[in-house]
């Protein structure tokens, strides 16, 4: 965190992060890579205090944009979703939030994309917890490109600056980050 002005919230974020997702043991990511430290998004997601400030910081974040709809690939980015969708609504400028499935339903209507309807209309901000090559978030970001949605902005909480950046962009889309690895003194 050194040289870098962050606002309280931001500084209560990362001091919750810190405390409660960041461990510092050997393990293989979502992506195959193996790291020797892990980040469990959920833990502080799933907290009330950290589920609310990444809800305000994103909110804060994406404030001008008109944004309809937060959304990202299941389960990652649900508490995310759910927190911000309930804090908007207070806001004056509610958004709807919706998640992706890692693959179609086989049953029901067969949905990839859970929540109200997106319509092709709608500037859409995908979400996700963690990146370390983006792949989680580039599924969710192919599938609501494949209805039409226009991604006005792809933000992570905390991202491993191990390629998702540069995977994103590939996308056309900007990965923006709350925090990057660096903030964590590794």
């Amino acid at each position: 965190m050194k040289n870098k002005r962050y606002s309280k919230d931001k500084k209560q974020l990362l001091s919750i992060l810190k405390n409660l997702s960041f461990k510092k043991q050997h393990v293989i990511l979502a992506s195959g890579k193996t790291s020797d430290y892990y980040f469990d998004g959920r833990i502080s997601s799933l907290s009330s205090q950290g589920a609310y400030l990444m809800a305000k910081i994103i909110l804060d974040m994406i404030k001008n944009d008109k944004i309809t709809a937060i959304g990202g690939l299941t389960l990652g980015a649900d508490p995310i979703i759910g927190a911000t969708v309930a804090i908007s609504c207070k806001t004056g400028t509610p958004i709807n939030g919706f998640i992706v499935r890692k693959n179609e339903k086989k049953h029901g209507m067969q949905k990839i994309i859970e929540g109200p309807e997106l319509k092709k209309s709608s500037k859409v901000l995908i979400i996700d917890d963690v990146v370390t090559t983006g792949s989680s978030t580039i599924q969710a970001i192919e599938a609501v490109k494949k209805i039409g949605c226009k991604i006005s902005r792809v933000i992570a909480i905390v991202d491993r600056c191990e390629g998702a950046t540069e995977n994103i962009a590939k996308t056309g889309c900007k990965l923006e980050s709350i925090f990057t690895i660096e903030d964590f003194n590794i």
